[in-house]
């Protein structure tokens, strides 16, 4: 009997056969459509991208990163200890011999250094906000304040690589890089990945290409820049002498002949390019459009404040953003320099808090009046925190504040997160008492509310299975709301 039912059950007639091959023809089309490349992919892409692996709470990435270390001790992290000690010594009990760098290695003490600042608690979490940041208090309930993020790092170039690719090395993708890679871009005349950089008053550190390279993925996923000046992306515009129908047929001509390299070596690169080249070609519609200002609306203005109006500026990159994000752009950076305060803090962090503060806060409101924060995940922060105690000599008005990778604050809005103040810092404010959050639990994180898996992200590279999390982080479900 057992034996008539398994040769039942084996039983594939004409009728059946072909059933059976339509459905799988019919996912196979389907496949095609919705993933256009799905069948160009190289032998290294090790996942099915271009979709989320699982239900998403974000579809895009705004990320101001607010690059130098805000101090989060005068911003976010109140501590009322260091107004009482002011001036005396950390208690070694406190540092534990920990890491510091080559500016304060050889100071013979450790003047604890209070805030200058008046701060307030504001929300329903009653969350601790300093007087530099009125506009960031009024949207508060609105944010995720991540009080207990750390970093390996201490130094700014392997703590900024760090946050944007994952290893303190260079030549890995960067987080852009990786999203373009495993979700693709939601508009076809616009990159995954837009970058875009401005500058404050204060003490600056450097950001260069490596940040948002596309390392060893193909360079497709590369960040693409935008400017300040008349032309926003470089190269964009067609040569003199040259009109839109002369670069159609120079780009077919073009794509022929590297279609004909490709055959003959096979190098995945050569199709990047044509793709890259075919994408120059629709951005030289699109970019103008979404860079003119002209057409937002005066109450968006008087929102953002005027210097949304200066190409260039915090403000107006924070509007431009949130046109990108609009249009579809899968992941916009901002990078804002000025925040390296070893000295002369109060006047600098008053400076750029000025430069951030309302644009960051018009960015949650206008997404929010939009209808778009709820799928758009805003990030802002740095990349390492600021000491309890002063860098060199300590007045009551004046001090500065060496790097600090043990204990700092970022903030996270919309896209699914949790609003709220998560993680504690000891009274000191030196180290994490409660809920520590590694950069590697921040990366998955930002991979799971979008849809993606951080440890099954991934891409084989001279025999190694790479990810963005290396071989490490967890998803914080307490930051999901």
């Amino acid at each position: 009997m057992q034996k008539e039912i398994l040769e039942h059950g084996l039983n594939m007639n004409r009728r059946r056969f072909l059933s059976r091959m339509s459905l799988g023809l019919g996912s196979v089309a389907l496949g095609s459509l919705l993933i256009p490349d799905l069948f160009s992919k190289s032998e290294e892409e090790t996942v099915l991208t271009g979709l989320p692996q699982f239900a998403p709470k974000a579809k895009r990435i705004i990320y101001l990163f607010q690059n130098g270390a805000p101090s989060q001790l005068d911003l976010f992290d109140y501590k009322p200890l260091l107004q009482k000690m002011q001036g005396e010594d950390l208690p070694a009990s406190i540092r534990m011999g920990q890491r510091l760098t080559g500016m304060t290695a050889d100071q013979a003490k450790f003047p604890l250094a209070g805030t200058v600042f008046r701060f307030g608690e504001y929300g329903q979490a009653r969350a601790q906000i300093s007087e530099t940041l009125p506009y960031t208090a009024s949207v508060v309930d609105d944010l995720c304040i991540i009080k207990s993020l750390w970093t390996e790092a201490i130094n700014h170039d392997p703590a900024l690589t760090f946050f944007q690719t994952g290893a303190q090395v260079g030549n890995r993708p960067s987080m852009g890089a990786w999203l373009s890679y495993g979700l693709g871009s939601e508009n076809k005349n616009l990159p995954a990945y837009c970058v875009l950089l401005s500058k404050g008053k204060g003490n600056g550190q450097g950001v260069y290409s490596k940040l948002w390279t596309n390392g060893f993925l193909d360079s497709v996923h590369q960040g693409v820049q935008f400017s300040s000046g008349e032309n926003p992306v470089l190269y964009l515009a067609n040569p003199e002498g040259m009109d839109k129908e002369d670069r159609r047929r120079m780009l077919d001509k073009l794509s022929e002949l590297n279609q004909a390299s490709y055959a003959e070596f096979g190098d995945p690169e050569i199709n990047a390019k044509v793709q890259q080249y075919e994408m120059a070609y629709r951005m030289q519609t699109a970019v103008p459009e979404i860079t003119d200002m002209s057409k937002e609306p005066e109450s968006i203005i008087k929102m953002y404040g005027p210097d949304c109006l200066v190409p260039g500026t915090f403000a107006a990159n924070c509007l431009l953003a949130r046109k990108l994000s609009e249009n579809g752009v899968r992941f916009v950076q901002l990078y804002h320099q000025g925040w390296d305060s070893h000295g002369n803090l109060p006047a600098e962090v008053r400076s750029q808090c000025k430069d951030v503060d309302q644009a960051s806060a018009a960015l949650i409101t206008d997404l929010k009046q939009r209808g778009m924060l709820d799928e758009t995940l805003v990030i802002w922060g740095g990349e390492f925190g600021r000491t309890n105690y002063c860098q060199g000599a300590l007045s009551k008005e004046n001090y500065g504040r060496d790097h600090h990778p043990r204990c700092f604050t970022v903030w996270m809005a919309g896209g699914g997160v949790k609003p709220g103040v998560y993680g504690e810092t000891d009274e000191f404010g030196y180290n994490i008492a409660k809920d520590p959050v590694h950069v590697h639990d921040f990366h998955a994180t930002i991979l799971s509310l979008m849809g993606l898996n951080h440890e099954q992200l991934t891409f084989k590279h001279l025999g190694r299975r790479y990810r963005l999390t290396d071989v490490a982080g967890n998803v914080v479900k307490g930051l999901i709301a």
